[in-house]
């Protein structure tokens, strides 16, 4: 996986209720630094304060920023999709926050992103679905997938809410199916 995975440019996490506890155990474990950004697309109440910014923050040294319209994107940052935007990449400098329509009940939609950064970073993408209640991402992870990334979908026997990592394991032809205190390690041998 070493050599294959050297040229990852970017990670999405992706995941909904249940998710949090896995991605604060990753946030503890991931190493100081990075050769490419961490973007988390959680599923959010509309109007939810900055706190994740806040809880994440203290658990790693590696800086966490909520993304604002138009973000420059730098290696070794770990970036939240606000509450309320999809997230859409220009190109492999710039983010930008959409406010369209919810996809899947959601905004930010997994998928949109997923899409998204998929058109522009191709086989040098790693896509991460975790834990759940919808279909949200089965779609983005399909469209990685078919542009030569990398699927990476949490074992839905360790999720919390598992329709999602199921669902997507079912439909998408994924590289690992990964338990929660093993993506960590996955993320730092990128």
């Amino acid at each position: 996986m070493k050599n294959e995975s050297k040229n990852t440019e970017m990670v999405l996490v992706g995941g909904s209720a249940g998710s949090l506890q896995v991605i604060l155990e990753m946030i503890k474990k991931i190493k100081e630094k990075l050769n490419f950004p961490i973007i988390l697309v959680l599923h959010r109440k509309a109007h939810s304060s900055n706190i994740l910014q806040t809880l994440l923050q203290q658990f790693i040294s590696t800086e966490v920023l909520e993304i604002d319209d138009k973000t420059d994107i730098k290696k070794n940052k770990i970036y939240i999709v606000p509450a309320d935007y999809h997230l859409l990449f220009e190109n492999k400098k710039t983010m930008s926050l959409d406010s369209s329509e919810k996809m899947n009940y959601s905004r930010p939609s997994i998928d949109v992103t997923f899409k998204s950064a998929a058109e522009v970073y191709g086989k040098n993408l790693v896509g991460i679905l975790l834990s759940g209640a919808n279909a949200d991402g089965v779609e983005g992870l399909s469209y990685i997938k078919k542009n030569n990334g990398k699927v990476w979908i949490q074992d839905p026997e360790t999720a919390e809410v598992d329709y999602m990592p199921k669902h997507a394991a079912e439909e998408v032809k994924y590289d690992l199916l990964i338990k929660p205190e093993n993506l960590a390690d996955y993320i730092n041998q990128l």
